[in-house]
């Protein structure tokens, strides 16, 4: 039983650490502007890193997808 238990996890584990190669990294610097509308992006989203749309207009197109 703890073969097929072990398997799973070794599964688990290589499925993670292959979605986790793939993520996004925003290690570039966040704008302060919306670069659809113009408007300020808010610290605390700048502060996330690579933040290039402000909040409405990301869900805008986050909601499109």
């Amino acid at each position: 039983m703890s073969d097929i238990i072990d398997r799973a996890n070794d599964q688990a584990q290589e499925e993670l650490n292959r979605n986790l190669a793939k993520a996004q990294r925003f290690d570039m610097p966040s704008l302060a502007e919306c670069v659809e509308c113009g408007e300020d992006i808010p610290e605390r989203r700048r502060r996330l890193g690579g933040a290039t749309r402000c909040i409405d207009c990301q869900s805008a197109i986050e909601r499109r997808r």
